[in-house]
């Protein structure tokens, strides 16, 4: 791995130097002055933070649509040949390699090298006795954390570089791919070692108090119990670790020994406990407020569910909302609340880019009565009438009572089967507008209910029963419980299938689905599952027999939606439930709206030939990773390389 050296985008944080920037006095980022000083140290791990709003980094590559397709429950909104149905992201994508060193690998190995001058410099240099280097150090080993769990998820095997680079060694300079457990374990050190040093939320020094936009002691247990998860499970791993790669690859424990993978279950389990016992007032009442609060730039800690969000600045760049959020036409900015102008445009033509699509049959795995479902899985985008004189295509003036066909109009504008987007983060929750595709919405990392249930899943592991922090009067059944309770559901025992299943109903659109069914080791399985279901909800058989045609809608005028003009919302949606029919009180001469979920034109919408999760012949075990790009390994002096049949 080829350092990516940094000493003058460092010095570029210290404008809060008493010398002036441009002085020669200013301290670079290695001067022993800048790790004597908590403000300048503070700005040195700044510029970690500036490598994920660079463009292909966290910022629109690293944040969603990219990173954690497909899955059982959701897709990616790509074309038909799009490489991640394929399942075969081969070296020269140019969504996400380029040859100048932006790209995902080159950004995540550039925030882990600010982090190791970081650490480096505040070990060496700083008083690391004061509360304030305290949390700094803290911070930034949970950031180089972060980083390499991000790479782990996304390569596999990748270098372990925890030293920064001093310009003399030329074996820090190049890294060597290594045994992903040599990173595991340093991690584990790393976040046990964060932990120690850094206090909760209300307790963290200066600005990084009551923050949700940076990390506290729960962050760093609730990575520890994440990476944890992930070692003590399954991942498509070379055989024999192969200096130069190799194709003899297969799923299987990362730890051969059972005694330590429950030993490492049981670490998680009291990293999760000690949040749960200190933080329990965390957990949100509503399911929908968890959400709201990320779209309405929430960041107080202690009114939020979110224990880390990665921050973005208003105004300035991050497209999360973007690229997952419900959604919207091109032609809606400027009509629509919370909206300004249009910006540069996209490949699917709309404001909001909405890559990631739920798989159809997922609605349909929930149950009626749980809260989660309407608010994760939307059957509609918004558009715009602009008043030119004709009613919006397929409907009639009468849909929208009260004006004329000549008025403005923003709407509801039913979707289709293949089209089901994820809800959670919705332009008209934010409490502020932006421009162009740059929300600005912090990117969600961890919240508790994640805690809740990685706690009830590492007992199983554990094989404690109600695991290693009973001590502590934390109930794996309660947390359990308490997750379903606020969906409106009962309870169901804590099993490996029922949180399986529950992960889903609570995780879905967030990144999380892939790398969970990897550490199962059944991603393959549920992608065929899901996949025989989709054509079977299409046709109408299977479990689906008797599934209704057509979906059923009546607008109602609402205002508080459109910046100007009328705002037209759903008040009555009826269709999509296996058991549907028509309502009696349909009635097209009084708003209501009849259409086609299944067909267009008679013709099917899910085809074998125009939808799938992935192609058929595709070895999804095998790539399940993406390769390191051709332009990484090009520049590595051979010290990379790629296996899984890349």
């Amino acid at each position: 791995m080829k350092k990516y050296l940094i000493l003058g985008a460092l010095a570029l944080t210290f404008a809060a130097c008493e010398k002036g920037f441009f002085e020669t006095e200013s301290p670079s980022a290695m001067d022993e002055a800048v790790f004597k000083s908590a403000d300048l140290t503070e700005q040195a791990i700044g510029a970690i933070y500036n490598t994920f709003g660079e463009d292909k980094s966290f910022r629109n590559r690293l944040c969603g649509g990219y990173v954690a397709m497909n899955t059982d429950i959701e897709h990616a909104s790509k074309t038909e040949d799009a490489e991640y149905a394929a399942y075969n992201m081969t070296g020269g994508t140019g969504n996400l390699s380029t040859s100048n060193g932006k790209d995902p690998w080159a950004y995540l190995n550039s925030a882990i090298e600010r982090a190791n001058v970081v650490i480096d410099g505040i070990r060496l240099h700083s008083d690391t006795t004061d509360a304030a280097f305290k949390y700094l150090l803290g911070e930034a080993l949970t950031l180089r954390a972060f980083c390499y769990l991000e790479m782990v998820k996304l390569w596999g095997d990748v270098p372990a570089s925890f030293a920064s680079f001093n310009g003399f060694n030329p074996e820090v300079l190049y890294t060597e791919k290594q045994d992903r457990n040599v990173v595991y374990e340093q991690l584990r050190a790393d976040l046990k070692e964060a932990a120690r040093l850094m206090p909760w939320s209300a307790s963290c020094p200066g600005k990084a108090r009551n923050y949700t936009g940076r990390p506290s002691k729960a962050l760093a247990l609730g990575l520890l119990a994440r990476m944890d998860m992930m070692y003590a499970g399954l991942a498509m791993r070379p055989d024999v670790f192969t200096k130069g790669g190799t194709k003899s690859c297969s799923i299987q424990y990362n730890i051969k020994d059972a005694a330590k993978r429950q030993e490492i279950y049981k670490e998680a389990a009291e990293a999760c406990a000690q949040i749960i016992k200190q933080e329990n007032w965390k957990f949100e009442e509503k399911f929908e407020d968890v959400f709201k609060d990320l779209c309405q730039d929430e960041t107080d800690y202690s009114n939020s569910e979110w224990i880390w969000a990665l921050p973005f600045l208003d105004g300035a760049r991050g497209q999360v909302l973007a690229l997952t959020g419900n959604k919207m036409s091109t032609n809606c900015p400027g009509a629509l609340i919370n909206t300004i102008t249009y910006g540069s445009g996209n490949s699917n033509n709309t404001k909001t880019q909405a890559m990631i699509e739920i798989v159809p049959t997922f609605y349909y795995a929930y149950d009626k009565a749980d809260k989660r479902r309407d608010i994760t899985i939307l059957p509609w985008t918004w558009e715009y009438d602009d008043g030119s004189g004709t009613a919006p295509t397929g409907y009639t003036e009468m849909v929208f009572p009260g004006v004329g066909a000549t008025d403005k109009k923003v709407y509801q504008k039913n979707s289709n089967i293949a089209q089901l987007y994820c809800g959670k983060l919705r332009v008209e929750w934010m409490a502020r507008s932006y421009a162009s595709n740059e929300d600005c919405v912090d990117m969600p990392v961890l919240r508790y209910s994640d805690i809740l249930l990685m706690y009830a899943e590492a007992t199983i592991g554990s094989k404690e029963g109600n695991g290693p922090g009973e001590q502590l009067g934390v109930s794996a059944q309660e947390c359990m419980d308490k997750v379903r309770a606020r969906a409106g559901l009962s309870s169901v025992p804590v099993t490996i299938e029922n949180i399986i299943n529950e992960r889903a109903f609570e995780f879905c659109g967030e990144n999380i689905r892939k790398y969970d069914l990897m550490r199962w080791g059944i991603l393959k399985e549920k992608l065929m599952e899901a996949q025989a279901a989709t054509y079977d909800l299409q046709n109408g058989t299977g479990a689906y027999v008797g599934r209704p045609d057509s979906i059923y809608f009546h607008y109602t005028r609402n205002d508080d939606f459109a910046q100007s003009g009328a705002a037209y919302v759903y008040d009555k949606f009826v269709g999509l439930d296996l058991d549907a029919k028509c309502p009696a009180e349909y009635d097209k001469e009084n708003g209501w709206v009849a259409k086609a979920f299944f067909f267009k034109d008679d013709v099917p919408i899910i085809t074998t030939e125009n939808w799938y999760l992935y192609k058929e012949g595709t070895d999804i075990d095998m790539h399940q990773y993406w390769p390191i790009f051709d332009v990484n390994i090009a520049a590595s002096n051979g010290t990379l390389w790629n296996d899984y049949l890349y």
